[in-house]
């Protein structure tokens, strides 16, 4: 990578960080558009390993975005290049955000009995649960992509349906979501998912 791809690459976190109001997770269609299909900078593995493991941690949920990173600048083939791949797109996706957040924050505070305020609110609810949505929608269909022979030995209608089991039960019952990540761990050790 050149040192304009680096400051591409931070210029589009930075962007990406004024998008993400459901968190960083709700950018994540278009982090995989840009580095997977566009500039071919990360792997589609490479792609799902780094949301998974971070999901799967403990700590931030934006820890997934130092993994892209850190495998990024791996990928440059320059193991030094990790920690700045690492920092670049953090402090592109924390920078504006965390700063917009607290001005605005102050000022809606300041202003919170007006109604363009209580409006920008509600408003911004569908906007949120689409992004989810569509970040749902290319972690599940990521994993059965690779390839036809191999989207034929493992159909994607097993994952399909437990996701809508696990949605299911997550939205009616008390049962700690742990209890079904575990679930899901289980089956695919065994091979079944």
């Amino acid at each position: 990578m050149q040192a304009s791809d680096w400051l591409h690459l931070l210029l589009h976190y930075l962007m990406l960080s004024l998008l993400s109001v459901g968190g960083a997770i709700s950018t994540l269609p278009e982090m995989h558009r840009y580095l997977v299909i566009q500039n071919h900078w990360l792997s589609e593995a490479q792609f799902n390993s780094s949301v998974a493991l971070a999901q799967a941690a403990p700590g931030p949920n934006v820890l997934f975005i130092a993994l892209m990173g850190w495998n990024i600048g791996m990928n440059t083939g320059n193991s030094w290049y990790a920690p700045l791949g690492t920092l670049i797109t953090m402090l592109g996706i924390m920078l504006p955000s965390a700063t917009l957040t607290y001005n605005a924050a102050r000022w809606g505070h300041k202003n919170r009995n007006l109604r363009a305020v209580r409006a920008f609110k509600l408003g911004l609810a569908p906007i949120v649960i689409g992004l989810l949505l569509a970040t749902g929608w290319i972690m599940a269909s990521g994993s059965s992509s690779s390839s036809s022979s191999s989207a034929l030995a493992h159909p994607a209608w097993p994952l399909w349906i437990m996701t809508a089991v696990c949605a299911l039960v997550v939205w009616r019952t008390r049962l700690h979501l742990l209890w079904l990540l575990a679930i899901g761990a289980g089956l695919g050790w065994f091979g079944y998912l």
